[in-house]
C-alpha cells in the first residue's frame, strides 16, 4: 500500500475542515425531505475535487486515485449523500468521456462537468436488463441524423438532473462487435420521458423510470466505437469500484462510531452495555470488518495509480465493502435497539442505505463470477 506524499496532506486538511461544516441535522433533513446534495456540485467544482483525478491535460489536478479514495472516505464518513453525488460525477461522466471521448465531445462536455454545472447520468439498467447488462432491448436505429433510440431504462440515478444520460443501446439488425452503441442523450431531447421511482433508502440519490420514443441522437453524441458500447461503460468501472467503495468505508465508520459511543453511553444491568463481552466482541468485530475493506480500498486505488490489471480486485473490494457495510449497520441497529430504530437516528438511515449497495452498481453475485473466472473456476477465459 502506497503512502501519501507529504505535499497531499494539506489537501485532506481542507478536506476535513469542509466536512466540519456540514452539519447533520442538515444531511438528516435532506434524508426526510428527499432533497438530493445537487446545490453542492458548484462548490466541489470551485473546491477543486471534482477535477481531483483528472489528468492537467483536460484540466483536472493530475491527483491520484489513491488521494482521491481518502477524499472519498473523508466526505462519506460526515455526508454520505455528498460523497455519492461526486463518485456519480467523476466515474458515471467524467471518466467515460476521458477514456472513450473525442477531442471534441472532451472539449465541448468536460469543462463543465469539472466546474459541478453539469452532470451525466448513466442510463443502463432496464426491466428485463439489470445484472445481465448486455441483454439491453433499448434499440438505436441508424438514421440520416444519427440514430433514433426507442426503449426503456429503470433504477437511472440523477436523470432528472443531468444534462445527458449516458445510454447503453442495442443496434437495430447489426451484428457488429457485441452489437450495443452508447449514447449521450440529451435529457431535454423530444421523446425523453422520466418518472421518479419511490424507494426504500439513498432518499438524496434519486432513481428513475426512462421511456425514449424516437429520440434522435446525433452521431457526434455517441461515445466510443460502434459495436463496443459494453466495453464502453464496462471500461471504467475500476474507478467507480474504488470511489465508492471508499465512500462506503467513510459511512460504515461513522455507524461504527455512533454505535461504539451508544453502548458506552447506554446503561443496562448496572453497567454499560460495553460491560457486557458479547457487546465488545461484536464492536470489534465491526471494527476488524471497516478495517480490512478499507485496506482492500488502498491497495485497489494503489493499482489503479499503476494502471494494473484490477478487475478482480475492484470486484473483490466491491463485495467486501458492500457486505461489511451491511453487516456493520445491521449490528449496530441491534446495539441501539429502539434507539437506532426511530426515524431520528442516523444508523437508521444508515442501515436503509447500506442495502442497496450489495446488488447496486453490479451485483455482488457478477462480482463473484469475475473472480471465478480469474481463479479459471468457469471453464471461460478471465
Amino acid at each position: 500500500m502506497t503512502a501519501l506524499a507529504p505535499e497531499h496532506a494539506p489537501i485532506l486538511e481542507a478536506v476535513e475542515r469542509f466536512c466540519a461544516r456540514l452539519s447533520p441535522a442538515e444531511m438528516a433533513r435532506r434524508d426526510t425531505e428527499h432533497v438530493p446534495p445537487y446545490d453542492y456540485l458548484p462548490l466541489l467544482g470551485e473546491m477543486g475535487l471534482i477535477r481531483a483525478p483528472f489528468p492537467e491535460a483536460v484540466g483536472g489536478l493530475g491527483l491520484p486515485w489513491s488521494l482521491f479514495c481518502r477524499i472519498q472516505e473523508s466526505i462519506g464518513y460526515h455526508a454520505q449523500p455528498i460523497a455519492s453525488i461526486l463518485n456519480r460525477v467523476v466515474s458515471f461522466g467524467g471518466m467515460p468521456l476521458l477514456q472513450f471521448g473525442t477531442a471534441a465531445q472532451k472539449d465541448r462536455l468536460l469543462p463543465p462537468l469539472l466546474d459541478g454545472t453539469a452532470l451525466v447520468a448513466l442510463a443502463l439498467s432496464e426491466p428485463g436488463a439489470g445484472s445481465d447488462a448486455r441483454a439491453v432491448t433499448t434499440r438505436a436505429t441508424r438514421v440520416a441524423e444519427g440514430w433514433r433510440v426507442n426503449g426503456r431504462k429503470t433504477w437511472i440515478s440523477d436523470a432528472g438532473q443531468a444534462d445527458h444520460l449516458l445510454t447503453l443501446c442495442r443496434i437495430a439488425g447489426d451484428r457488429v462487435g457485441d452489437g450495443l452503441v452508447a449514447l449521450l442523450v440529451p435529457r431535454a431531447a423530444p421523446g425523453v420521458s422520466m418518472t421518479i421511482i419511490p424507494k426504500v433508502g439513498n432518499n438524496c440519490m434519486p432513481s428513475w423510470d426512462i421511456g425514449f420514443d424516437d429520440v434522435v441522437v446525433p452521431d457526434t453524441d455517441r461515445l466510443g466505437e460502434v459495436g463496443s458500447g459494453f466495453r464502453t461503460i464496462t471500461g471504467t468501472l475500476r474507478f467507480s469500484r474504488a470511489s465508492l467503495s471508499a465512500t462506503i468505508v467513510g459511512s460504515a465508520r461513522a455507524a461504527l462510531d455512533l454505535a461504539i459511543a451508544h453502548a458506552i453511553e447506554r446503561k443496562q444491568f448496572g453497567q454499560s452495555l460495553t460491560g457486557f463481552q458479547v457487546l465488545r466482541h461484536r464492536l470489534v468485530d465491526m471494527k476488524m470488518a471497516v478495517e480490512k475493506a478499507r485496506l482492500m480500498v488502498r491497495e485497489l486505488a494503489r493499482v489503479v495509480d499503476a494502471d494494473e490489471p484490477s478487475d478482480e480486485l475492484a470486484a473483490m473490494t466491491k463485495i467486501a465493502a458492500t457486505e461489511m457495510f451491511q453487516y456493520v449497520t445491521d449490528h449496530g441497529m441491534q446495539i441501539l435497539a429502539s434507539a437506532g430504530y426511530a426515524t431520528d437516528s442516523p444508523m437508521q438511515r444508515y442501515w436503509r442505505d447500506a442495502r442497496l449497495y450489495s446488488f447496486g452498481e453490479g451485483a455482488n453475485e457478477i462480482q463473484r463470477e469475475i473472480i471465478a473466472r480469474h481463479m479459471g473456476l468457469t471453464g471461460k477465459p478471465a
